[in-house]
């Protein structure tokens, strides 16, 4: 059978390139895994820093982790599934099964049961926004109802799962467009946002904006999909927020919860969050499956997930599914930041 690997470019500046490449897979399987027959696959960026830093060294890297399917097979001591089932999960960091495989061998404690009337395509596509957003909000910033919540860039997958989320658990949601066809889709969500602020208008009225819509407190969350660090930079970097407009919206004992990976703080930053009596926190959802110190925990992050998915409680703007022989040149435009996720349909 095929599957879609990486192999890393030897110099730092130079791309990656994606291969269809022949594997197998064992005759016997290992007493607690599952294995199961992929009906679709997500593909999102490859962080090839972030595998480097765990010390995940491979000439080829597995492509493709978000996956729905079947299960055909069952190790002696797998508990939690049987023949049949259908399930959903992200494979682990190290894995060696590409999710764009027919079949793929995956350890019982990565997956959930798929509830029947959710598509594969659709949950394959969204599962890792949702755990993201499950994780930015529950995890990091505790959300509870009456709480005020600023989602940057509302209108990706990432800020749609936050604001959906965070309406369903009865927060004030404000949130930035980044175009005015964005800012139309933001405003006819129901249930409602508090506020659609445009960041596509040159200088952000944001600040102003929410201290208006909060009386002067700001808000006590802020989850952005990336951050400003200069004055002037590319016209894609001019739509996300400085990192001082951030700090200025939050409340006093807000949380701000950042994506941005190399973000630095400069003194005067630090001490306006001193003043606020503030706090900020990295959102990396890969520590799920990077460590099993809570992996009880994460399993029933996924399980909730779902659950809210089939129920319409989150509602994924849907992804057009690409067959199999589409994934090599789909998963560079995804790698280049062209297209931000795409689903393989098997």
């Amino acid at each position: 059978m095929k599957g879609l690997y990486c192999r890393a470019a030897g110099e730092s500046h130079a791309e990656p390139k994606f291969i269809i490449q022949e594997t197998s897979l064992p005759e016997v399987l290992d007493s607690h895994l599952v294995r199961v027959q992929v009906k679709a696959c997500g593909l999102s960026p490859l962080d090839l820093k972030l595998l480097d830093d765990v010390g995940i060294r491979r000439d080829l890297i597995p492509v493709g982790r978000e996956v729905a399917g079947v299960v055909q097979q069952v190790g002696a001591k797998v508990s939690f599934f049987q023949p049949e089932d259908e399930v959903v999960g992200i494979l682990p960091l190290d894995s060696s099964c590409s999710g764009l495989c027919d079949v793929i061998d995956v350890d019982e404690h990565y997956l959930v049961q798929k509830p029947e009337k959710l598509s594969s395509v659709c949950v394959a596509g969204a599962l890792r926004d949702g755990l993201c957003a499950y994780t930015a909000l529950h995890t990091h910033a505790r959300m509870a109802a009456g709480h005020t919540l600023l989602v940057m860039d509302g209108a990706s997958s990432f800020g749609l799962m936050c604001v959906q989320l965070a309406c369903y658990h009865g927060v004030k949601v404000f949130t930035t467009s980044h175009s005015p066809q964005q800012h139309t889709f933001l405003e006819q969500l129901r249930p409602s946002v508090a506020k659609v602020i445009p960041a596509f208008n040159g200088p952000s009225d944001l600040l102003p904006v929410v201290l208006e819509e909060t009386g002067g407190l700001g808000v006590d969350i802020v989850i952005d999909s990336g951050v400003r660090l200069q004055e002037v930079e590319s016209e894609e970097a001019k739509l996300l927020p400085h990192k001082h407009d951030i700090i200025s919206v939050l409340g006093v004992g807000g949380h701000w919860v950042t994506s941005h990976k190399d973000l630095q703080l400069d003194p005067p930053d630090c001490r306006l969050l001193y003043l606020k009596s503030a706090s900020m926190s990295f959102l990396n959802h890969e520590v799920w499956t990077a460590s099993s110190a809570q992996q009880g925990r994460y399993l029933h992050i996924l399980k909730d997930i779902v659950e809210k998915m089939s129920s319409g409680v989150l509602r994924p703007q849907p992804e057009e599914a690409v067959p199999l022989y589409e994934a090599t040149v789909v998963m560079e435009t995804v790698q280049r930041h062209q297209k931000k996720k795409a689903v393989v349909q098997l």
